[in-house]
């Protein structure tokens, strides 16, 4: 397989909650020898021009009291749409400050309830993403979306809550592009998970067109 040329962006002084730094490296480590991955911080680095080198964006950015200048959403949909990948790992979610890069996700975050032991169940077993995966259970925030009705996404992991199931995992398609959200991701311990470590991998790999459909 080619080598698999990402972007990994995040921010560091300014994220309130998740900075990049204390999980770069486990997410470089895990997505292994067929990725090969730039980090950088902050949305500057969505323009286009910028983009266009890469097959796959994996998104960590915490930025919930920013929103993406118009340059840069519109840099994020266009490398989508043509048929690059998205990977957004749970605070990278926060990008949803510009509507039009939430509706590319296909979901807004409303809040989380207290950090606590989750179980995790694979609602679409026949998706070429979840091969070989298994349900697991992990300590995790359980983070809450409001998913979009315009934006068709097929769920692929929930979480077990209050007596509820909850989305965890999606894709969709975006013009040629893939767009994959994967929920957990909180803190360092979070991808110490032998179980969501193949999530990731899958995950990337499926959004930068080396699974097929």
């Amino acid at each position: 397989m080619a080598m698999i040329h990402t972007l990994l962006l995040g921010n560091n002084d300014d994220a309130p909650h998740h900075p990049l730094r204390v999980v770069q490296e486990r997410i470089i480590d895990i997505l292994g020898a067929s990725f090969q991955v730039t980090a950088l911080e902050g949305t500057s680095h969505l323009k286009l021009e910028i983009l266009q080198p890469y097959r796959l964006i994996v998104s960590y950015l915490d930025i919930w009291r920013k929103t993406p200048a118009a340059e840069e959403t519109a840099g994020l949909l266009q490398f989508v749409a043509r048929g690059g990948g998205l990977l957004a790992i749970h605070n990278g979610i926060s990008m949803q400050g510009s509507p039009e890069l939430s509706q590319l996700i296909g979901a807004r975050f409303t809040g989380h309830p207290a950090y606590t032991t989750l179980p995790f169940t694979i609602t679409e077993s026949h998706h070429p993403l979840t091969r070989g995966m298994e349900p697991f259970v992990m300590d995790e925030e359980p983070y809450r979306f409001e998913l979009d009705p315009f934006a068709p996404l097929e769920l692929l992991l929930t979480y077990a809550h209050e007596g509820k199931e909850w989305p965890a995992a999606w894709v969709r398609p975006y013009g040629l592009g893939r767009v994959v959200y994967l929920m957990p991701g909180h803190h360092p311990p979070s991808f110490q998970s032998e179980a969501y470590e193949k999530w990731i991998r899958s995950a990337a790999g499926w959004a930068a067109g080396a699974r097929s459909s």
